[in-house]
């Protein structure tokens, strides 16, 4: 169907060139689903554009069946990332654009019937006169497929359609799409930077290099349909998944961490009376943080609203436990709570033995968002908060503890730079850097790798892990994302579905440390742990509550007494 022959593209000229792809030579087969897979900036997104026609090839050739591409044409359906919806247009009036464009001489009845055919398609029929601003992101979305396939194009382009979307909504719409293909057996190319989705969909799945180069070729041989929950025990899964995630890691994730500072031996002091200090030199080793039957309540015009109750669990020193759940569990609601950010309802929390009251140094967050000084560099970023809570060392110290952990975190060579300069991943590494740089007693994350692809975050969660492992900080890490969970913990400490949320399960993670993404992919057990995560997200997908709400301070791993309702 497409034929790269020798496709180089760059964009400017002479020191200001930049070249994004290399002697790119690529077939996609007819009926076939392809699924190009690789780094930000390795030009996925600059490959998609040349199979579309809405870019051009500096050297080479791109045909579609022997044709030249010479711009975009219906026969290429293209589906972005973002929705590019008109915002005053409902559901169908979006699809119906499509369906006059392409299918002009039929009766406004046969339009019609297309537009109902295509929304249906896409499980959109309950929501076919809404507007845009009614619908979720995934609802949205699916308006964009719909769209696309109205066009009734013979090949498919998907340039990470799914990447904005939260991990059960782009599940589902993946395996939508899915369907779509296997009924039609349209071409597919998607673009995506989640290993996961590429082998659930892909019958061929090609690595691009971060230098713009076609890497390595990875043939899918899974039978279909390949359900996800079935995957988890499916040999050939663990083996290909294995290696992609080594291959990608070898030539994407080097080392970046430079080692020529030194941290000084200075002491935080977190606004904590000197008679306190004093009496608790040698922090307590158990129930370092106590979770004491926690409740959040919020009032509403209809009554209060229980969103947490009953959290009760105790966390020793230097252990580092994953928050897990299905969004509005109150994951963060806790995690703020801990923070000193939102007020405690009912119960308490102790750290080192003292209860927990407003937001202080000694508690470290690093948000979704990391939140810097636009204005300020890297290095001033970090510094505002080492030179509160370090104000008897020298300048010459707190400045050697802030260019430690700028090293330790790979921004060596970025100490200087404006934040707002920064990428999306660099300004994490920052927040990292700065939470750290804080000597906190406990460390909260709240999704701190949530907005990024999951590429980049498998290379800051090794960071992460490089320097915990310096500082064996307590920590709480709230995340969705049932890999990382497992790659961080000691713990999994997972919620069931609020409001009410309370703690359903809690799992030992009985794995090596130091660890690696690598390394655990071939543990005998690892697959074990993350079955056990996945079944009880799987019992709490639709909604479902317990019976009776249990706690979960055992530091074993706890099954609760769920059943769905």
């Amino acid at each position: 169907m497409i034929v790269f022959d020798n496709v180089s593209k760059s964009y400017g000229s002479g020191t200001h060139r930049t070249d994004v792809l290399k002697n790119i030579s690529l077939k996609v087969q007819e009926g076939e689903f392809l699924v190009l897979l690789g780094f930000s900036g390795s030009g996925k997104t600059t490959l998609i554009n040349l199979m579309a026609g809405l870019d051009t090839p500096t050297s080479g050739a791109v045909t579609f069946k022997g044709a030249p591409v010479t711009g975009p044409g219906p026969e290429r359906g293209v589906i972005f990332q973002s929705y590019s919806l008109m915002p005053w247009l409902t559901v169908n009036g979006n699809v119906r654009l499509a369906v006059d464009t392409v299918h002009g001489g039929l009766s406004k009845a046969q339009r019609a019937a297309k537009v109902d055919h295509y929304v249906n398609m896409v499980g959109l029929s309950h929501a076919a006169t809404r507007r845009p601003a009614e619908l979720s992101g995934g609802m949205r979305q699916r308006v964009n497929v719909a769209r696309a396939l109205a066009m009734n194009p013979e090949m498919l382009l998907l340039d990470e359609p799914l990447s904005a979307l939260d991990a059960l909504t782009r599940a589902n719409l993946a395996d939508e799409i899915e369907h779509i293909w296997e009924a039609d057996k349209k071409t597919c190319v998607l673009i995506t930077n989640d290993v996961d989705e590429a082998i659930i969909l892909a019958d061929r799945i090609i690595a691009l290099n971060p230098d713009g180069t076609l890497g390595q070729e990875f043939k899918v041989t899974i039978p279909r349909p390949r359900d996800r929950m079935e995957m988890n025990h499916n040999d050939a899964f663990k083996r290909l998944r294995a290696d992609v995630t080594k291959y990608l890691m070898d030539v994407g994730i080097e080392a970046k961490i430079e080692g020529s500072k030194i941290l000084p031996d200075v002491t935080p002091i977190h606004g904590v009376p000197n008679a306190v200090v004093d009496a608790q030199k040698g922090m307590i080793e158990n129930r370092f943080l106590d979770f004491s039957m926690l409740h959040k309540v919020y009032p509403t015009p209809k009554g209060p609203l229980t969103v947490v109750e009953d959290f009760d669990l105790k966390i020793n020193k230097g252990e580092f436990i994953s928050l897990i759940g299905h969004s509005g569990c109150g994951k963060s609601t806790v995690l703020t709570m801990a923070a000193g950010l939102n007020e405690i309802s009912k119960g308490a929390i102790k750290l080192d033995g003292r209860h927990v009251e407003g937001a202080d140094p000694e508690r470290a967050v690093v948000f979704q968002s990391p939140n810097l000084f636009p204005w300020l560099s890297a290095r001033e970023n970090v510094a505002i908060g080492v030179d509160k809570v370090y104000p008897s060392a020298s300048r010459a110290e707190r400045q050697d503890v802030v260019d430690y952990y700028l090293e330790r975190v790979g921004l060596a060579d970025a100490m200087d730079k404006q934040a707002d300069s920064l990428s999306n991943g660099m300004k994490q590494r920052v927040g990292i850097a700065r939470a750290f740089a804080l000597s906190p007693k406990l460390l909260l994350l709240d999704e701190p790798f949530g907005m990024l692809d999951s590429l980049t975050r498998w290379e800051l969660q090794e960071v992460l892990m490089e320097v915990w492992s310096r500082t064996k900080v307590t920590a709480i890490c709230v995340t969705h994302d049932v890999d990382e969970a497992i790659l961080l913990a000691d713990r999994v400490v997972m919620m069931t579905n609020g409001p009410q949320a309370t703690i359903g399960k809690i799992v030992d993670v009985d794995l090596p440390r130091p660890r690696t993404r690598k390394a655990l992919l071939e543990h005998p057990d690892y697959y074990n742990y993350r079955q056990d995560v996945l079944d009880f997200l799987e019992e709490y997908e639709h909604g479902a509550k317990p019976k009776s709400p249990t706690s979960g301070g055992s530091p074993k791993s706890k099954p609760s007494a769920i059943a769905a309702e």
